[in-house]
């Protein structure tokens, strides 16, 4: 479920449909080291987040001048649940000295986003950074970018970015 490219077809609003495949050319598999490559060096633009939980809505813009880790997560991701007390030792640790953590929930279930399912995943992770939820993968969808606007696919969803104190992707 955590490499899922598309978002589930039933969310709040509708999803956001996946390109039709050839019938002539096979799916290419995604080349995760070249996506990270593209992905370096870029400026994303800024989020747009509902639901903030553990602050008040945030604006990526003033985050300037700290370090920030952003972390896609959702309910039912393995991978999501296992980093969890690492995002969570990472925020104690050097919070204080200006990492921002910000965790962003992408619904990938096939029923409706539901609200509580969220919450209690955030607080069933303990989560105590801020997070706050991507409706349709907009924000993720306009982060994966290279330097020229064009889609870049890791094959990966559940991901972590780090921004340098520019807002710069390292």
């Amino acid at each position: 479920a955590c490499s899922n490219t598309t978002p589930p077809p039933e969310t709040s609003t509708p999803a956001v449909k996946a390109p039709a495949a050839s019938a002539t050319v096979a799916p290419s598999k995604p080349d995760p080291q070249a996506a990270i490559a593209a992905l370096i060096g870029t400026t994303p633009p800024e989020w747009d987040a509902e639901r903030w939980m553990g602050s008040p809505p945030l604006e990526l813009a003033k985050l300037r001048g700290n370090v920030v880790m952003v972390r896609w997560w959702t309910a039912g991701c393995p991978f999501c649940s296992t980093s969890a007390p690492a995002l969570r030792k990472l925020d104690k640790t050097y919070g204080e000295r200006g990492l921002r953590v910000i965790g962003l929930y992408h619904h990938k279930e096939a029923t409706p986003f539901d609200p509580k399912v969220y919450e209690e995943t955030a607080k069933k992770y303990q989560f105590t950074f801020p997070v706050a939820f991507d409706p349709e993968w907009r924000t993720l969808e306009s982060w994966l970018r290279d330097a020229n606007g064009k889609p870049v696919s890791t094959g990966w969803t559940s991901m972590t970015f780090v921004l340098d104190k520019r807002g710069v992707i390292r």
